[in-house]
């Protein structure tokens, strides 16, 4: 049964009174999951068994049944029950997607581990070869974009974004080998599994996740993002920027850490686009 569905009357299905009760229990998630059969009644201005045919229409059993399913709906989270949609033109939309990115990239400054983040870089620059893990949308594209960064400084450098695989390769690890995980809530047991199994085959781990999480907990070196994210649901996440910013820190100073070996591998690289491709050294640094 999806209740939102429901009472949103996206159909058009619900009578005038029906139409009251789901709009009251749209806006009063708290007022009515807490609420007598009575005392819902006397709001909306109907009958108790008008609540109960409400409630039996919906698909629930009853009142009492209809009360557990709307406090799941606010278990998951009013922000998917009352969404927030401040900006809908395109010029609302680029204002709002630019100044969350700013935001995210401040606040993610304001709060970085620097000596964190110089032990990371100490740790990639050093490694003879690395393993990037991360799964689920996100985390694999910050995994994903590590590889790119790094490859091109002549660092050894793979990236996986399937959790069966990750725990092949964090048990198979080899002397010299740095892990380095992706989790943007720090809540993914299968990338807590991979960490353990990398720290028990001698390998250091790095992640990039949210402080005092799971993830964090199971690594040995923690660059923390926590930043909030707001009640429009329909918003990509901004951390992302705060995240890429990261991985770009992290490539710099692993570049800066062994200039000639970083010089060597870019020169190759631009040579190839430049005599294949592009004709001159105009075209972006990091193709």
């Amino acid at each position: 049964m999806d209740l939102f569905h429901a009472l949103s009357d996206e159909d058009g299905r619900l009578s005038g009174l029906d139409r009251k009760l789901a709009q009251i229990a749209l806006d009063d998630v708290d007022f009515v999951t807490n609420a007598s059969i009575g005392a819902l009644a006397t709001r909306a201005g109907v009958s108790p068994p008008t609540v109960t045919r409400f409630c039996r229409r919906l698909g629930c059993k009853g009142f009492p049944d209809f009360k557990v399913q709307l406090a799941k709906l606010a278990y998951v989270g009013l922000r998917y029950v009352k969404p927030d949609v401040a900006a809908e033109t395109p010029g609302d939309v680029a204002r709002d997607i630019v100044a969350k990115a700013q935001n995210a990239l401040f606040q993610m400054h304001g709060q970085l581990d620097l000596a964190a983040l110089e032990t990371a870089a100490r740790l990639l620059g050093g490694a003879s070869f690395i393993q990037a893990f991360g799964a689920s949308g996100n985390s694999a594209m910050i995994v994903n974009e590590l590889h790119n960064r790094l490859f091109r400084l002549g660092c050894r450098i793979h990236a996986s974004n399937d959790h069966n695989m990750n725990a092949m390769l964090a048990a198979a690890v080899q002397p010299g080998t740095v892990v380095f995980g992706s989790s943007f809530t720090g809540r993914d047991p299968a990338l807590v599994h991979c960490l353990e199994l990398a720290r028990r085959h001698g390998a250091p781990t790095i992640v990039v996740t949210q402080g005092g999480s799971p993830v964090a907990a199971a690594a040995d070196v923690v660059i923390a993002v926590d930043l909030p994210e707001g009640s429009n649901i329909f918003r990509p996440t901004a951390t992302r920027y705060a995240c890429l910013a990261i991985i770009d820190m992290l490539a710099n100073l692993v570049a800066y850490a062994d200039r000639p070996k970083s010089l060597k591998t870019l020169r190759a690289i631009k040579e190839e686009l430049v005599s294949r491709r592009d004709g001159d050294d105009r075209q972006l640094l990091g193709d």
